[in-house]
């Protein structure tokens, strides 16, 4: 039912300014309870904690011109990039949806981590810097889907796209991810545990 991924054993002690980017575009959702939980725990470990709420923002989510035509950034973006820049650890939290991501997460992505913001190509060379090297990554993750299945037949392969093509791409080191799922057939006190789960890690700082 829950998972923690692929966890390493990576301290944190001493770790304090956490950046929650909660990715479902419904405010009243459950992972905006795990953003809660989260932040509870997190804030019980003496941690600063910032919060970046996708649904509250205004953006366009659309790269219109792909890379060939830099679009200018909302102040919302802005500010969320301030929050990426100064954070050590970003916990990521969204729905799996048709296997990947809601649109709205993937358009952040798309605007935001951008070259010469989140990596730059090097003259002449296939290499890349990597910009957001030093952070650290957790991904928590609810889903439908039986996690067993979405690992084996399905590869997890939306969810490993943001841990190696977008968030290691860019230097980010991830420390795991956790699944809470299948979200519509958790037995009574299911969702309670998974807010507890959370809450922990939070309080880890992991």
């Amino acid at each position: 039912m829950f998972s923690a991924g692929s966890s390493t054993a990576t301290s944190f002690a001493g770790m304090k300014k956490i950046l929650i980017v909660n990715g479902h575009p419904d405010r009243e959702s459950y992972n905006t309870q795990l953003q809660e939980a989260y932040k509870t725990g997190a804030l019980q470990s003496g941690a600063d904690v910032t919060e970046i709420h996708l649904g509250s923002l205004q953006f366009d989510p659309n790269l219109r011109y792909g890379y060939r035509k830099r679009m200018e950034l909302e102040p919302d973006l802005l500010d969320a990039w301030e929050k990426i820049k100064a954070a050590q650890h970003i916990v990521w939290i969204f729905p799996v949806w048709w296997g990947s991501l809601p649109a709205l997460t993937k358009g952040f992505f798309d605007r935001l981590f951008l070259p010469g913001l989140a990596f730059r190509y090097k003259e002449n060379s296939m290499l890349i810097e990597k910009k957001l090297k030093g952070k650290t990554s957790r991904l928590i993750c609810t889903m439908d889907t039986p996690i067993w299945f979405h690992n084996l037949y399905y590869q997890a392969t939306g969810v490993r796209a943001v841990r190696s093509q977008i968030l290691r791409f860019c230097g980010i080191k991830i420390t795991g991810t956790t699944y809470i799922a299948p979200i519509k057939h958790l037995k009574p006190g299911g969702k309670e545990k998974g807010i507890q789960q959370v809450m922990a890690l939070g309080q880890r700082l992991r």
